[in-house]
């Protein structure tokens, strides 16, 4: 099993993303440390990783809380043993559909704030305590906020959002290298399953059209290339973008 012996956190984890990378982790033989604002729905997924034979815990916090979030990641480490990986995939509650020219500076900001100081946090409370161990594997979701803006839709300060997440990826990995910590970014040129069905007739042509498969990736791809960049078999890799949005960005 790729990933086992190793501790996993994972911020959004009873979300649609976050809950297929949780269940991917698992079954690649991480424990798996869920955390969220919503008990119910982490140990929904906690649930299913238990009867699938895996093992996970559940925290209810703010990923935009410092304290928080630092008291969880050091209580990780301590109970556990050690911090191998930690992944951001927390939603940031991004306003589309409505024009740059035309939104409010609250709706623009929130994606932006929510996105880089919940990932800022998140990664520096895992950075401390891999640096201690020398060795680490910290994970951003979205990427390609740098290029191809979509001209049809608006999605907001979302672009933004990925945009700085992406300058903070390069930043830590170059701080954090020398300790063994890989910082990489997996980037999805949206995924339809995540989608409202009442939402799919406007938004499936938007993100379908521009791949080169003819289709989005799936919530079982991310969980895949998840536990890929994770694993020893990516140890080479950091600072990148592992690219899974089917052929919409080349790069």
């Amino acid at each position: 099993m790729l990933l086992a012996g190793r501790n996993a956190v994972v911020y959004g984890g009873a979300g649609a993303v976050g809950g297929a990378v949780a269940r991917a982790f698992a079954r690649a033989g991480a424990a798996v440390h869920l955390a969220g604002r919503t008990p119910g729905t982490l140990d929904a997924v906690a649930s299913d990783i238990r009867a699938a034979g895996g093992t996970a815990t559940t925290t209810a916090l703010d990923a935009l809380d410092e304290l928080a979030v630092d008291r969880f990641t050091e209580r990780v480490a301590d109970d556990a043993g050690s911090l191998d990986i930690s992944v951001n995939l927390i939603g940031v509650g991004d306003v589309q559909g409505t024009p740059l020219a035309e939104m409010s500076a609250a709706d623009f900001e929130q994606p932006v704030v929510t996105a880089v100081r919940s990932t800022f946090l998140t990664a520096r409370a895992a950075a401390r305590q891999m640096i201690r161990q020398r060795s680490g594997v910290i994970l951003t979701f979205g990427g390609g906020g740098h290029r191809n803006p979509i001209r049809d839709y608006s999605i907001g300060g979302f672009v933004v959002a990925l945009a700085a997440v992406d300058a903070m990826r390069r930043q830590l990995a170059a701080e954090l290298g020398g300790y063994g910590i890989r910082v990489l970014t997996i980037e999805s040129g949206g995924l339809l399953e995540t989608v409202p069905p009442a939402d799919r007739p406007r938004i499936e042509p938007l993100i379908v059209a521009p791949t080169m498969l003819g289709r989005t990736a799936t919530l079982a791809d991310i969980g895949n290339v998840a536990v890929f960049a994770a694993s020893d078999l990516a140890a080479s890799l950091t600072g990148t973008i592992l690219n899974t949005s089917c052929g919409a960005s080349t790069d």
